[in-house]
């Protein structure tokens, strides 16, 4: 096993932090570059470079000492990267992988071209174009590019709504019949060896649009999880993608597991695996790119992850209200992200809360979110 190569991560957010801070027990270095001097990285980096991940020379420049490039966030200049590889540089994931996960549209139809079930979709140009498929509502409209953290998809319920949502290029997804949205977390190395997580069960915060907490392992049947990570595996494989990715899904109330969408990164319904499992989805990255065996996914605990929002009303220098009420629950693990200003549903930190009690794992989701608040 090699650790001695230069890696670096576009994106400087809490996802390549919390790389790094794994990094860190096998001795390996990281170059960050983020666009904001202040990012969350800029502190545990080898060398941090403020630069636009989306422009052309700053990634080139920024990789020209590199031998491995990852990254934390796919809102990157994907033609750069292909470059970087013709050069010889290792991508991973893949330029041409994140290229295919930028565009939802594309996404959409690499599902059907591959037999992977997922919601019936139209492609449309504008929302002027939804009022000709009278058949999708309800439904929701998703932008093309850039949606991130619940940003770019818009609910469309009665056609009315239709007026008020997005002008650029998307998709309008038909709304299902909801059991629950599940997610499985599985990565893949150059050697081919492929390791999945076990599913999380997710449930989103009703006005941002996001995780609010999850559940692990989900409340599902060995069916289901089976199936799940079936389909995630399938997924990986026909990308021939090195790295972790992220398969969102959705559980309908008939039983049928549809494929929502997919991250070519850590993600937001992984992050319990740093307490929980015996290997965390960030060492499982690690070991991907590095392409070292994967390691044991197993769950150590029964455990839920609450996302640690900006109060709604709050914008300014960011206040922790309740922490030492936190710490005195059993099985709690605060994880603050280094974000200096906080403004209304902007990602702060998660907490973990470990308990090998369904019903006590539920009071104590209850009780931080009652008692932890982020203000300025």
């Amino acid at each position: 096993m090699n650790s001695n190569k230069k890696i670096g991560v576009l994106g400087g957010g809490q996802l390549g932090r919390m790389l790094i801070q794994k990094a860190i027990d096998y001795n390996i270095e990281f170059d960050v570059m983020d666009p904001d001097p202040n990012a969350p990285c800029k502190n545990l980096a080898a060398r941090f470079k403020v630069g636009d991940l989306k422009n052309y020379e700053d990634v080139i420049e920024f990789a020209k000492d590199l031998d491995i490039i990852t990254i934390e966030i796919e809102k990157v200049n994907a033609e750069a990267l292909a470059a970087l590889e013709k050069q010889g540089k290792l991508v991973y994931p893949q330029a041409r992988v994140i290229q295919l996960i930028q565009d939802k549209r594309a996404q959409k139809n690499f599902y059907i071209e591959n037999s992977i079930p997922t919601s019936a979709f139209v492609i449309v140009n504008n929302n002027e174009e939804i009022k000709n498929h009278p058949e999708m509502i309800p439904g929701f409209h998703k932008l093309a590019k850039d949606g991130y953290d619940g940003k770019g998809v818009q609910k469309i319920t009665t056609e009315e709504d239709i007026s008020k949502s997005f002008t650029e290029p998307g998709l309008i997804e038909k709304a299902v019949d909801l059991e629950k949205e599940i997610s499985c977390i599985v990565s893949r190395n150059a050697k081919g060896e492929i390791k999945s997580f076990p599913l999380v069960e997710m449930v989103f915060h009703p006005e941002a649009n996001l995780v609010d907490y999850l559940l692990s392992p989900a409340n599902v049947s060995q069916e289901v999880e089976n199936k799940a990570e079936s389909l995630a595996i399938k997924i990986i494989e026909k990308l021939d993608m090195v790295g972790i990715l992220a398969v969102e899904m959705f559980l309908t109330k008939s039983g049928e597991i549809l494929v929502n969408e997919m991250a070519p990164r850590t993600h937001n319904s992984g992050h319990q695996s740093i307490e929980s499992n015996e290997s965390s989805q960030f060492e499982q990255h690690l070991r991907s790119i590095l392409n070292w065996p994967p390691g044991s996914t197993d769950i150590r605990v029964p455990s839920a992850m609450v996302n640690l929002l900006g109060a709604d009303g709050y914008t300014g220098v960011a206040k922790y209200e309740g922490i030492e009420k936190i710490l005195q629950v059993s099985g709690v693990h605060i994880h603050l992200y280094g974000k200096k200003i906080t403004k209304p549903f902007r990602k702060m930190g998660h907490i973990t809360i470990a308990d090998e009690d369904a019903g006590s794992l539920k009071e104590k989701i209850k009780f931080v979110k009652e008692n932890f608040r982020i203000i300025a």
